[in-house]
């Protein structure tokens, strides 16, 4: 192995919710059938994605996708070793933290001491209070929240306590406000993992919520990826909300609408950077797709993603190391609108990765684990590196 050199540049890109097939234990979340990719491949059976198909996806757990004869990236598929299936808990995992017990959840809603003393520190009171559909929610209580100023406060099976309010009743700043408020309370034993502002706009029978989204988050519990990173002087691109995930720690990021924005500021970033680490979160198969089980918006995300593949990888340099990975899954062939316990799938690409097997990894960490190894900082607490399996001295 040549020692790391200042050339070199590694992409994590996580497609958020694209899982790949229950993990071990997906009966302890109520997960059993639940195969993000693979179910939407056999709901969609004339679904053609060549360019996943050509780098190995279909080696990568339950993806109902053709194994190619010939693939060009390192293949496999990681089981989830944190407690719980939100968006925080893969992230830090896939960075090198591992839970041991899950964020707390509030399917009947939170406590009436800690959102009377929200409602006091605020000075607004709350209505909603319960696990819901972001978009139901408004529906109900929209027009009830326009009327009075109240927060409509609500949760869903995730670790997220949510303040949603309209743009012309309550300012931006004073929702972000009330929500970083909310983060001081949510500490343990109801530390949830996000506070999160829903700004909304429109009127009854036509709310729909805005871009102006916030999340307020814990910081992570352990060391991770991007704090050995930032202690070594590398330099950090952030796509998307990952910067909200590690609550701001080691990482600016550029938050994004759609995945065609993602995509775009991947490549800007894959032109401009000269070395050094680009953290990617892909939003809408969990955000637009999964959570609202659209199977046709799902496809046409696929689609998207498979077109883009070629244009990427004209971008790539000698000394690039590419992963593709998940952070859960959300499938939206169940019942279920909520994340899924999967596994997820690992492609490993670049000019000089050998195409190999890498096979059923233990847990997530093993991606940030190689990442590690590839830039030259000190090994994370978990994970195994399989930077040596794959790649050409």
């Amino acid at each position: 192995m040549n020692p790391p050199g200042s050339s070199r540049r590694a992409f994590l890109i996580v497609l958020d919710g694209l899982g790949a097939g229950e993990a071990r234990d997906a009966a302890a979340y109520g997960d059993v059938g639940s195969a993000t990719l693979g179910n939407v491949m056999r709901a969609q059976p004339d679904l053609q994605l060549p360019n996943l198909e050509a780098l190995g996806i279909g080696y990568c757990g339950d993806t109902a996708i053709p194994k190619s004869l010939h693939p060009t990236a390192a293949h496999g598929w990681a089981q989830p070793s944190s407690k719980g299936k939100d968006s925080t808990a893969g992230h830090w995992e896939l960075c090198g933290v591992v839970l041991k017990a899950p964020f707390p959840t509030y399917p009947n809603g939170f406590p009436p001491a800690l959102l009377a003393e929200f409602a006091g520190r605020t000075n607004r009171a709350v209505i909603g209070n319960r696990a819901a559909s972001g978009t139901a929610i408004l529906d109900e209580l929209g027009a009830e929240h326009i009327a009075t100023g109240k927060w409509i406060v609500y949760t869903s099976a995730d670790s997220v306590f949510q303040v949603a309010a309209h743009e012309d009743v309550v300012p931006l700043s004073e929702l972000y406000a009330a929500c970083a408020v909310a983060r001081e309370l949510l500490v343990d034993p109801h530390g949830v993992s996000r506070v999160i502002a829903r700004p909304f706009r429109g009127m009854p029978g036509g709310f729909a919520r805005t871009p102006s989204r916030k999340d307020f988050s814990r910081e992570p519990t352990g060391v991770t990826l991007l704090d050995e990173l930032a202690a070594a002087g590398v330099p950090v691109v952030g796509v998307g909300k990952v910067d909200d995930l590690f609550a701001g720690r080691g990482i600016r990021s550029t938050h994004t609408a759609t995945n065609g924005d993602a995509y775009a500021l991947i490549d800007g970033g894959m032109a401009a950077m000269d070395a050094g680490f680009l953290f990617a979160n892909v939003i809408e198969f969990d955000q637009s797709w999964g959570h609202r089980n659209d199977v046709p918006g799902f496809v046409g995300g696929l689609r998207e993603l498979d077109a883009w593949i070629p244009g990427m990888q004209r971008g790539a340099r000698s000394e690039d190391l590419i992963i593709f990975t998940a952070d859960h899954g959300n499938d939206p062939t169940t019942r279920s609108t909520d994340h899924a316990r999967e596994r997820v799938p690992i492609l490993a690409a670049g000019p000089r990765v050998r195409p190999v097997s890498i096979g059923e990894r233990n847990t997530f960490a093993d991606v940030g684990q190689t990442i590690a190894e590839f830039l030259g900082v000190p090994p994370l607490a978990a994970g195994k590196s399989f930077l040596s399996d794959i790649w050409l001295a």
